[in-house]
């Protein structure tokens, strides 16, 4: 799912902050998970910590796991706030409030009566994106209503639900035809039989088009999205209500067991998962909860096929691998560039920097996956891997360095490879942009100032925070110190008018005897 151009340069920030460990806000995942998050209308919240560099951390929160804008999601509660009874029966309230208006049942039931209905009467009404029976017609008669929906229109409903474009939500960008084309030629290429969809409507159509085409293939796929609207085209072993940012299923275990029983059968054989994020998701809580979708798929594993892994294509900008990389060390980067349907930058055939960054980190081995020759790609017998047309093996680094699909230069004294647009910088001692502000954000850990991890993963970070509240418990210290300067100040003062005020009361009864 691809951002706009406008944002794409706070993202790709944000991705090599992720790297520099220089990032405003990290996940903070309790050592303690018996205690429950607190719920918000998407599912249990995520703990956040703000962390300045040089800076001590500030109090803990808890917040919506899938809306980075308050906007669209407004839960926030400090970690050690209490709550009274009244307040949580009002957040109890909001959640079911925001709740889909149909249960996962009523669309299937409502599905069933809707596909025996004659073309003339099969409605949708694309102001409130629901598909109309008889009988809400009358309240749908003020509406934009499209009439005569037909069945390939029902298997494509990525076409008649208009895309919600929130970039830090949903960012329901669809793959076009050409990239939905590849990934199932290639997925049936690789032998799969099942597919688990993540966030990836438009490949689940695909995949169950070609199951019911004529030309029948044998793949299966299961959609798991957190748009809600699909609940109303598909059966329960089709799709399920869902949000990957904390493996939160909407519909409760009834749909937990049928994503299980997906990845479980066949004993696990045969089965991968697909998944394109919002780009606006942050990597960590996505690989804790892809974490969990392959411990779910290893519980019908035989002892012997432990070492195995599930096959997975997680579809994210290239200027994330090095994230990827910290929680999968065995993923790689496909150079296939993956593109968009409604989006206006993200096409085919853009060259420069107006190519799409959007790339495939995968599992499975890469001279398995041959790249469409008629596209440019070409294969590099020394990486024993398909490249792009402008990706050149180095010899120096020994492999086919460019990330962007343009072509990259040696630089002799970083000892890498670096984007054309680089020049080397004496004064930073590395390779950057003409005119970077020198002296910038210094890489590594906040903590401890090493390169190699980031401040969540030091291992310095017990110390570290033993220090920070004791600097805290001093702070409060003084500030309650300074508070009760101030009430006995307060208290002095009043004393102090009292006495004035009966002075002046005396001397007026005085005046007057």
């Amino acid at each position: 799912m691809a951002a706009p151009r406008d944002w794409l340069g706070t993202v790709e920030a944000e991705g090599i902050a992720g790297r520099q460990g220089s990032s405003g806000v990290e996940v903070v995942f309790p050592s303690d998970p018996a205690t429950p998050a607190p719920l918000c209308p998407h599912g249990p919240t995520l703990l956040f910590v703000k962390v300045n560099q040089g800076k001590e951390e500030t109090r803990r929160f808890y917040a919506c796991s899938a809306c980075r804008d308050r906007k669209d999601c407004n839960f926030f509660q400090w970690e050690d706030e209490k709550l009274s009874g009244a307040r949580l029966a009002a957040r109890e309230a909001h959640n079911q409030k925001c709740q889909p208006p149909l249960s996962r049942t009523q669309c299937v039931e409502r599905y069933v009566k809707f596909i025996e209905l004659p073309l003339s009467q099969r409605k949708f009404c694309q102001g409130c994106q629901q598909l109309l029976l008889p009988d809400d017609w009358e309240r749908h008669q003020e509406h934009r209503v499209v009439g005569d929906i037909s069945v390939t229109q029902l298997k494509r409903p990525s076409q008649l639900l208009y895309p919600l474009e929130n970039k830090k939500t949903n960012a329901q960008y669809l793959f076009t035809d050409r990239s939905c084309q590849f990934l199932v030629d290639l997925l049936s290429t690789l032998g799969f039989t099942r597919v688990l969809c993540v966030g990836t409507p438009r490949l689940h159509e695909l995949i169950r088009l070609k199951a019911s085409g004529e030309k029948k293939s044998n793949i299966k796929s299961l959609l798991l999205d957190i748009d809600f609207r699909y609940s109303q085209f598909y059966m329960e072993d089709s799709f399920c209500h869902y949000n990957m940012f904390n493996h939160h299923f909407f519909d409760g275990k009834a749909a937990l067991e049928v994503c299980r029983t997906f990845l479980q059968e066949d004993k696990g054989e045969g089965v991968i998962m697909v998944t394109d994020p919002p780009f606006g998701g942050l990597v960590e809580p996505l690989a804790v909860t892809f974490k969990k979708l392959i411990a779910m798929w290893k519980e019908g594993q035989s002892q012997d096929s432990n070492q195995k892994e599930l096959p997975i294509f997680w579809i994210f900008p290239y200027f994330f691998e090095f994230r990827i990389r910290q929680f999968f060390p065995s993923f790689c980067m496909l150079d296939y560039q993956v593109d968009y349907d409604n989006h206006a930058l993200y096409k085919h055939g853009k060259t420069g920097r107006k190519q799409s960054p959007v790339r495939i980190f995968t599992n499975i081995p890469p001279n398995k996956i041959i790249l469409p020759s008629e596209e440019g790609y070409r294969f590099c017998p020394l990486c024993q891997r398909y490249v792009s047309l402008e990706n050149q093996h180095c010899e120096h680094c020994n492999s086919c360095t460019s990330k962007d699909g343009r072509k990259w230069n040696h630089c002799f004294l970083c000892k890498k490879c670096v984007k054309p647009s680089w020049i080397h910088c004496s004064i930073c001692s590395h390779c950057a942009l003409p005119d970077h502000s020198c002296g910038g954000p210094k890489d590594g850990c906040f903590i401890c100032g090493e390169l190699d991890h980031k401040r969540s993963t030091c291992p310095k970070i017990a110390t570290s925070k033993k220090v920070n509240k004791a600097v805290r418990k001093q702070k409060q210290r003084k500030s309650n110190k300074m508070k009760m300067g101030t009430t006995k100040g307060q208290s002095m003062n009043h004393t102090s008018v009292t006495r004035k005020k009966s002075r002046r009361e005396r001397a007026h009864q005085y005046l007057c005897s």
